[in-house]
């Protein structure tokens, strides 16, 4: 069977699975404190624990690759990305802390999708796999694997980049082969699934089946968060179209109508990530949304230039329902010689506060005091 097919029978015969509550093949579920399960569907008996918590915290970030030995050791920090996150790790706190892992862990191999020339313009990211810890010292708990970068390295690159986030138990989502997880803190059982457009990740472009998903982990889990990469590149698409985006003849979906259908089907917050610029926000339903959180933490061959240098660190409160409360911004800064650091013009939150006007004319948010709010 050619592999694109392959790939899309997998995920045919998940969904119809998830859809008759039967039990999945080849999915991990992950829980605090214990080891992966898989192939097991959890039990009634073990779902929507009430809880007497009464706001949960998600700090939520962007993109993140800390450097990539591919094609040569030039393209990693001179500290070996040891102080990547030393100016924002102060706030990088709370009941659960994301973003988006762009790319892979491998020591050694050759791209599967870069000719081995020098002087291409294709990009493929390798991170050393002690850069692993990295992520779970700064705080991570959560990613998503679900973007353009996981396959650089073929299955090789996915696999070993599972094996290292399960041995340091940090939660991951959105392959063919992990498409949830589900995991338990402070007595909140929290679902988690990814989406992108790209090779061996959930689909972005398939919104029933993403929906199907979503209402299946909410019967089960008492937060659900749903994140995707998705939407056009670079400074020409900072705004939020409201229809399928094409880049590079690629459909990489339709944010708006995506991030929509899944708060419909149960997903109790949404965040996005792919532009490598900061997008609006909008509450929906009292649920929130990032459409982008930017380039968060983006090391060698990125762009930085303009609003690509840019990114928001938001910290979103939820209650115990998953509606919106308030979210804290920290506005962030990526330069070539200075790395990330603290932006003390507030720039990604002004984008924020400009693009959610423009895009989302008569909403009821309000920005003050470096908070997003909803008006009373």
């Amino acid at each position: 069977m050619a592999a694109a097919a392959k790939n899309k029978y997998i995920r045919i015969k998940y969904l119809s699975q998830t859809i008759v509550g039967m039990a999945m093949a080849l999915i991990v579920i992950s829980c605090a404190g214990s080891a992966n399960v898989v192939g097991q569907e959890p039990s009634a008996a073990d779902t929507l624990a009430l809880s007497t918590k009464d706001t949960i915290s998600i700090v939520a970030v962007g993109d993140i690759m800390l450097g990539s030995a591919y094609r040569s050791k030039a393209d990693l920090p001179p500290d070996d990305a040891t102080g990547s996150f030393k100016h924002v790790k102060s706030f990088l706190k709370g009941d659960i802390v994301f973003g988006n892992l762009e790319g892979c862990f491998l020591d050694s191999g050759k791209s599967t999708k870069c000719k081995d020339t020098i002087g291409n313009s294709c990009f493929a990211f390798r991170m050393p796999e002690r850069y692993a810890a990295i992520y779970k010292d700064a705080g991570f708990d959560l990613l998503s694997v679900a973007n353009n970068h996981v396959g650089d390295f073929g299955f090789a690159g996915r696999k070993r980049t599972a094996a290292l986030l399960d041995s340091l138990k940090i939660n991951y989502a959105g392959l063919n082969s992990q498409p949830y997880t589900i995991f338990e803190k402070d007595s909140i059982k929290y679902g988690f699934c990814a989406f992108s457009p790209n090779d061996f990740t959930l689909q972005i472009t398939e919104i029933d089946s993403a929906k199907s998903l979503v209402s299946f982990l909410k019967k089960h889990v008492d937060i659900v968060i749903v994140s995707f990469h998705g939407g056009g590149e670079g400074a020409t698409f900072e705004h939020v179209p409201k229809t399928k985006e094409i880049f590079y003849k690629e459909d990489r979906g339709d944010v708006y109508a995506f991030s929509h259908a899944v708060i419909d089907a149960g997903a109790d917050i949404v965040l996005g990530h792919g532009p490598h610029v900061t997008r609006a926000v909008e509450v929906y339903k009292n649920k929130f949304i990032a459409y982008s959180l930017g380039n968060f933490c983006t090391y060698g061959q990125f762009n930085l230039n303009g609003p690509n240098g840019f990114a928001p660190l938001l910290n979103i409160k939820l209650n115990n329902r998953g509606d919106f409360l308030y979210a804290d911004v920290v506005s962030t800064r990526q330069t070539k010689l200075s790395r990330l650091t603290i932006d003390q013009n507030h720039t990604a939150l002004k984008k924020i506060v400009s693009l959610t006007d423009s895009d989302f004319a008569g909403h009821r948010l309000t920005f003050s005091d470096k908070k997003i709010r909803v008006k009373d």
